[in-house]
């Protein structure tokens, strides 16, 4: 059970983010129903939800979904944007329709807008959410979301196998990625690039040199000025790749001005 300050406690749920991993979660024993349809996203799904309910007890809740087509600036900026990403399982498509007639049923509020990803309206309600005093949970097993931790904003994983909620608040995500601040989060992972949403980085940077250029110069604007001082093909790369460098942190940058 969380005790944080605030009276307010807001929980947003990342809603794919979680039917994926409940989905994967049961694939050696998927949920089959009497009809034959796998239901391991939707039971997967509304266990998280109910035991959220049940233990943490939020004063607001809502769940975010990402809107058909993904987000409108991304991918006008740069077209391969998550061009790579695999088609959605079939069974979890089947459970779309589903997941958010039992959302409805609680009486919960979905969100949904066009053109902007779940991170970005999920970073924008934060936000909000900070100014007016309340304490944020972001509920999701995704690493971009460390970006938008502070003082009053966490990241909230659920257990899974019997094990506890894993809460990232600051000193955990600077723990974790080897920074001064949750921000040098969107250096890393611009640096790093990201496979699975086909962010490029910069070729021969993974997550280890990453952080070791972040924790030395602090952020990609000062490696890129600083140049000169990397060795070999280090410094070769930074060169020939600084535009797709920069393209890559405004990529994995959270949009906190959602409309």
């Amino acid at each position: 059970m969380l005790s944080k300050n605030s009276p307010k406690k807001l929980f947003l749920l990342d809603a794919y983010a979680l039917i994926y991993r409940a989905y994967f979660a049961f694939a050696k024993n998927p949920r089959v129903n009497s009809k034959g349809q796998n239901t391991s996203a939707a039971f997967g799904f509304t266990n998280v939800l109910m035991d959220v309910l049940a233990t943490e007890k939020p004063t607001h809740l809502a769940v975010v979904f990402d809107p058909p087509g993904g987000s409108e600036h991304r991918q006008t900026a740069f077209e391969a944007y998550k061009a790579h990403r695999e088609e959605m399982p079939e069974d979890i498509r089947a459970m779309i329709g589903p997941i958010k007639d039992i959302v409805r049923a609680f009486n919960i509020p979905m969100i949904e807008l066009p053109g902007h990803e779940a991170d970005d309206v999920i970073g924008s309600l934060a936000k909000i959410a900070e100014q007016r005093g309340f304490t944020t949970y972001m509920m999701t097993p995704d690493k971009d979301y460390a970006q938008l931790v502070s003082e009053n904003t966490f990241i909230y994983k659920p257990g899974r196998g019997g094990n506890p909620p894993e809460i990232l608040g600051v000193p955990e995500v600077c723990a974790k990625f080897e920074v001064n601040h949750p921000l040098q989060v969107i250096d890393i992972l611009g640096l790093w690039g990201d496979a699975s949403d086909n962010i490029p980085g910069v070729p021969g940077v993974g997550e280890k040199t990453a952080k070791k250029l972040i924790q030395e110069y602090g952020s990609m604007e000062a490696i890129l000025e600083n140049i000169d001082k990397l060795k070999g093909k280090m410094q070769e790369n930074f060169r020939n790749f600084t535009e797709q460098a920069k393209v890559s942190k405004w990529l994995a940058t959270i949009d906190t001005q959602v409309p």
